[in-house]
């Protein structure tokens, strides 16, 4: 036990004396990766141990009981190694299977290598003494002269078919030549079946600056592999004289020796993930711009940033208090990022590990070769939790499922796709803290690191991270043309500001909204929509204007025409019997009356009581008239306009009481009312009449029944205007012939209906009405096409507006003058608030989405 904790105490650099037998070894500073080199000293040591085991518990005590019991278990008896033959082809892992499937151009998302590119710019550099040092780095490493087989194995040669060093001399040329360069190498899809997996070359820049360019393809290496790849190359370079010990393991070999162990952890694991097939959840649901399998050849594009070291130790501080790996911390940020962009709160994260063996021999942590697994973590963030709750979540379902990994996530990822349409794992995070990719040897041979790029067959977004001591590189690799435009740079940068919170901010709370500013100000520009709140009743203006120009005519009809006092008088006839009859302000009153100008005398006759008119198509089933009139606890039913002693004037009623309830179908199909109040609907009319310039030359065309809201603005907005309905029959109210005849008979300005009636308008006449100038269309999708046959028809004399809202919204929320149909419209946008109205589009937990990501409409 003093042994191990030697050993810990030497990984966090502590005195042993702190390792306390109990204490929290994550909040000490241990991560993945330490830890993954403690279990192989202590395999080497004799206990049949893997890092998975570890990760359950963060404990010297608990290491200490697996490890003693490992220990005390009879040893098998060591298998003799198995003969390898080298030279021979042997089988590719299911990783390397993986790349090799997806470079195929038949792919989504395929038709590219699994490629690194990066590039050192420094100056000095000597061309032949760089070519040596690679042939040497080529004699050094096995896989550098692999080649790949269509029967899915791999071989290692005797010979590269390398080239020699390219030295592109550009010291007298512009930077476009530089980028030229770059262009032709950064995105390179090897020729694997020829041998061809890496490549040196050398640019001179103008000033005696040198460029080198580094690429490999992953078939033959992993991440540590590259770095490996790196150093060699740099100390073949600084000290080409210097002896460099062979390698005494080969990858071929290494794979031979775990054969027997690896085909027991996978049946074993195999059990596990088919266990859990049925609750994986699919890729995060993020905004793309086309389907994957419409992109022929991927082009990746890097988004990178610098978090400083000082935030970065404040960050991993906070991970020890919460127990909690820096890794985990940063997926969990990253899974933040994710949900806010994706239609789905759960998703699959896919994580590159390490998985290297060194106990099968000690230079196997000097070999190159490609020892990636892959892990599949499902994310939940469906319901709201602190950060640092969110983050242990997170922690635990990666070590739950990281004793697992003897069957590979390529594997399950295979499996899922054979239980039917499951959308795969493409989005990567790839964490590689711990150790720097680009070590002071490499700077001091070729210069700083400058451009990089690295893609991957099936991905889509690969999150790389490295730790320097200078601070935490955040790389972001993407297919940029599958997102929709903005997505990556408001994604990106949302991850920025949620890791400058987390060194900042308390993660006992959750994580402040990840929307960006720009889109935040946008928002509040939108909906800056504050104006003059009406304070009066949804019939007030009709009996002013009644009192005003009695004489004006309101309604148009197949029986004649009806004044504005003509319709009042009627109207507080019909109030006078609804009092008398004791309808009181407030009352429900039913309103079951065929289309017509009696039906418009019923509903201010209700309201003119101080009631509230509840209206029922004269069509429904009586089954359903009865329950919406109960639901709406109707006192009285109007079938026809009584007569009673009129009242003066209508009763008053504050503007907050109701004016009408609407009843829709429901999402059950049972009917539900939506009350409106008199503000409410009045606030809509008035700011519908002042946009749209509606007065008393305007008549509409009231094809609406009446309980549908569109009813609402027809009766209202025009009567409220000095305007006129102009109403067809019960039987004319399908019939577009007679549409065009009443609009053009009686001069029709306006039309407000739902889309489908105005396209049955424009199909059924050559040339739309002569006065009609504004055409209102809203409830429905709004054809691409019909803001063209519009302006065709009217010889552009008639604007289309679409208009949506719910009908609790007081019959619309948002209007849109659509003037013109760009090509690129999928459909017609669904506009801009009205007055005093404001939406936002939310997640399943309230949040504001961001732009492109479907939602709730608030």
């Amino acid at each position: 036990m003093e042994s191990m904790r030697a050993d810990i105490a030497a990984q966090l650099d502590l005195d042993p004396s702190e390792v306390t037998d109990g204490a929290d070894l994550i909040s000490l500073g241990l991560d993945s990766l330490r830890a993954m080199r403690l279990a192989g000293r202590w395999r080497r040591a004799g206990a049949r141990i893997v890092f998975a085991e570890l990760a359950t518990e963060f404990t010297l005590a608990a290491w200490w009981s697996l490890v003693r019991s490992r220990l005390s278990e009879a040893a098998p008896a060591k298998e003799p190694e198995p003969a390898v033959d080298e030279a021979a082809p042997f089988p590719l892992t299911p990783v390397q299977l993986a790349y090799w499937i997806g470079r195929g151009d038949g792919q989504v998302i395929g038709g590219v290598g699994c490629h690194a590119y990066l590039e050192f710019d420094g100056s000095g550099v000597d061309p032949d003494r760089l070519e040596r040092a690679v042939r040497a780095l080529v004699a050094r490493h096995g896989m550098l002269r692999a080649i790949f087989h269509d029967d899915g194995t791999q071989q290692i040669m005797d010979s590269s078919p390398w080239p020699g060093l390219t030295v592109h001399d550009l010291s007298e040329l512009g930077e476009d030549a530089a980028e030229s360069i770059r262009e032709q190498l950064s995105h390179r899809r090897f020729d694997a079946s020829r041998g061809e997996v890496f490549d040196v070359r050398l640019s001179l820049l103008p000033g005696g600056r040198s460029r080198v360019h580094f690429e490999v393809d992953f078939l033959v290496a992993d991440v540590l592999g590259l770095q490996i790849l790196l150093k060699d190359l740099a100390r073949l370079y600084l000290e080409p004289d210097a002896p460099m010990p062979a390698l005494a393991c080969s990858f071929p070999r290494y794979l031979a020796a775990r054969g027997t162990e690896r085909a027991a952890r996978r049946t074993r694991d195999q059990e596990y993930w088919r266990g859990r097939l049925d609750e994986l959840p699919g890729a995060p649901q993020l905004p793309l711009a086309t389907e994957p399998a419409m992109i022929a050849r991927p082009r990746f594009v890097r988004r990178e940033r610098w978090l400083p070291t000082s935030a970065w130790q404040r960050i991993q501080e906070q991970a020890r208090v919460h127990g909690l790996t820096p890794a985990m911390v940063l997926a969990a940020a990253y899974c933040e990022v994710l949900a806010a962009w994706s239609g789905e709160p759960r998703f699959l994260l896919n994580l590159p590990l390490f998985d290297r063996d060194d106990t099968v021999h000690p230079d196997v942590a000097h070999l190159v070769a490609d020892f990636t697994n892959l892990i599949l973590v499902a994310a939940d963030l469906s319901e709201p939790q602190p950060f640092a709750e969110r983050a242990r979540t997170l922690q635990a379902r990666f070590r739950a499922d990281a004793r697992h990994t003897g069957y590979s996530g390529v594997e399950v990822l295979r499996d899922l796709a054979r239980n039917g349409e499951h959308t795969g794992a493409p989005v990567v995070f790839a964490c590689n803290l711990g150790t720097e990719l680009i070590v002071p040897e490499v700077r001091e041979a070729f210069g700083e690191p400058g451009w990089m790029i690295t893609q991957t067959p099936q991905v889509w977004l690969d999150h790389q991270i490295n730790e320097y001591d200078h601070g935490l590189h955040l790389a972001w690799d993407a297919v940029e043309e599958l997102f929709a435009p903005g997505v990556l740079d408001a994604m990106f940068g949302a991850y920025g500001g949620l890791l400058e919170w987390l060194s900042e901010g308390d993660w006992s709370q959750e994580v402040p909204v990840l929307l960006p500013a720009g889109q935040v100000v946008v928002r509040e520009r939108v909906n800056d929509t504050a104006g003059v709140v009406p304070d009066g009743v949804l019939h007030g203006e009709f009996f002013v204007r009644a009192g005003s120009e009695p004489g004006r005519v309101a309604l148009i009809c197949a029986g004649g025409s009806v004044s504005y006092g003509e319709l009042a008088a009627r109207a507080l006839g019909v109030a006078g019997h609804l009092v008398a009859v004791g309808v009181r302000p407030g009352d429900a009153v039913g309103v079951v009356v065929p289309k017509g100008p009696d039906q418009v005398a019923a509903v201010l006759g209700v309201l003119a009581a101080g009631g509230v008119y509840v209206p029922v198509g004269v069509d429904q089933p009586v089954a359903r008239r009865e329950r919406i009139l109960a639901r709406a606890g109707v006192c009285h039913v109007l079938t026809e306009v009584p007569q009673g002693e009129p009242l003066p004037g209508p009763v008053v009623v504050s503007a907050d009481m109701s004016a009408y309830v609407i009843f829709t179908s429901g999402s059950t199909g049972e009917p539900k009312g939506v009350e409106v109040s008199h503000r409410a609907a009045l606030n809509t009319v008035v700011d519908v009449n002042e946009r749209f310039g509606v007065g008393a030359g305007d008549r509409v065309l009231a094809v609406s029944a009446l309980d549908f809201d569109l009813s609402v603005y027809d009766i209202f907005g025009l009567l409220s205007a000095g305007g006129a309905l102009v109403l067809p029959e019960e039987g004319e109210r399908r019939d577009a012939q007679a549409w065009a005849h009443l609009c053009e008979t009686h001069g029709v300005t306006m039309w407000n209906t739902v889309p489908t009636l105005l396209d049955m308008l424009l199909t059924t006449v050559e040339q739309a009405p002569s006065c009609l100038r504004l055409a209102l269309v809203s409830g429905d999708w709004v054809g691409l096409d019909l803001q063209a046959r519009l302006a065709a028809r009217s010889g552009g004399r008639c604007r289309l507006v679409a208009l949506g809202g719910a009908t609790e919204a007081a019959i619309w929320s948002n209007a849109l003058v659509v003037d013109r149909v760009p090509a690129h419209w999928t459909s017609i946008p669904y506009g801009f608030p009205l007055r005093n109205q404001r939406y936002r589009v939310v997640d399943g937990r309230g949040r504001d989405c961001p732009d492109w990501v479907a939602g709730e409409l608030w």
